[in-house]
C-alpha cells in the first residue's frame, strides 16, 4: 500500500504505451501502482483491495476481442469501476474502453487521425471539478489516435474538447474520468510510435514531431497534467471529495 494508503491497479494495453511520466507522478503523491500488461500479466477479478483504476492507451481497437480476447475483461473492470464510483482514469484507449464499457460509442475518426503535440479547452463544467478546475482554459497535450469516442455514455459530463472532436475528457459517476489524450508519454515514445505507424505520422503538422518540438510540448504537459495526478491520488485517497452531483432542476412555473 501506497504511503497514502493508496492502492491503484494500472492496466497496460500495449506494450509500446508505458505509464511513463504519470506513474512517477503518481508515485509521487504517494500512490503504489500495481501495473499488469495482458495477456503477459492476468488481471485481476476485481478491483477490492485497489484505491482507483488507471487504463493507458494502446494501438488497438476498444472493441478488438478477436485479436485480444482479454479486452472483454478489462471491459469489466472499468465497468466494475465505474458503477462502483471507484477514482479511475482512462487515457486514450482507456477513455474509449471506459466509454464503450459504460454505454459509449468509439469508432473511426471521420476527420481523420490527430496526431502530435494538441491543445484542448475546457467546457463549463470543468471549472467546477476537482482535478480539472485548477486546470488552465486551454491545455497541452500529445494526440495519437484514429478511433474517437463518437457518443459519451448516458450521464457523462463532458469537461474538455477540441475543433476537430469534440469528446476529449469526460467524467462519469462524479469520479471516473476519460482522457482522449495522452498525458504519459515521453519524446522518445512518440517518436517509436511515429517510427511505428508513419501512416498515422504523416497527419501530425510539419515540424510537429521533431525533437525541439516534442521536448517543448513535454515539457508543457508536465506543468500541466503533474498537478492533476497528484489530485488523482488525492482523490483516490479520500483528501479531496468527487465532484458535486449536478443540482436538479425544477420547471418554471
Amino acid at each position: 500500500m501506497g504511503v497514502n494508503g493508496v492502492r491503484l491497479l494500472v492496466i497496460q494495453p500495449d506494450e509500446s504505451d508505458p505509464i511513463g511520466p504519470l506513474g512517477d507522478w503518481l508515485s509521487e503523491a504517494g500512490a503504489e501502482l500495481d501495473v499488469r500488461l495482458p495477456p503477459m500479466d492476468t488481471l485481476p477479478d476485481g478491483i477490492e483491495g485497489y484505491q482507483g483504476v488507471v487504463c493507458l492507451g494502446g494501438g488497438m481497437n476498444a472493441e478488438e476481442d478477436r485479436a485480444h480476447p482479454w479486452l472483454a475483461a478489462v471491459r469489466g473492470l472499468l465497468a466494475t469501476a465505474a458503477g462502483n464510483a471507484i477514482p479511475t482514469l482512462g487515457v486514450c484507449l482507456g477513455a474509449q474502453l471506459l466509454a464503450v464499457a459504460t454505454g459509449g460509442v468509439v469508432g473511426r475518426g471521420k476527420q481523420g487521425p490527430e496526431v502530435g503535440p494538441a491543445l484542448v479547452s475546457k467546457k463549463d463544467v470543468a471549472w467546477m471539478d476537482p482535478l480539472f478546475a485548477d486546470l488552465p482554459l486551454v491545455q497541452d497535450v500529445l494526440q495519437f489516435h484514429q478511433d474517437v469516442i463518437e457518443r459519451l455514455p448516458a450521464g457523462a459530463d463532458l469537461l474538455a474538447s477540441a475543433p476537430g472532436y469534440a469528446n476529449q475528457a469526460f467524467r462519469l459517476n462524479r469520479c471516473v474520468y476519460g482522457i482522449q489524450f495522452h498525458i504519459e508519454t515521453t519524446p522518445d515514445v512518440v517518436r517509436r510510435w511515429a517510427a511505428d505507424s508513419p501512416e498515422l505520422a504523416e497527419y501530425a503538422r510539419p515540424g510537429g514531431l521533431n525533437d525541439d518540438t516534442l521536448a517543448t510540448a513535454h515539457a508543457d504537459i508536465a506543468e500541466t497534467w503533474r498537478p492533476f495526478a497528484h489530485r488523482f491520488v488525492e482523490l483516490a485517497a479520500g483528501r479531496i471529495a468527487p465532484a458535486q452531483k449536478p443540482r436538479s432542476t425544477l420547471p418554471l412555473a
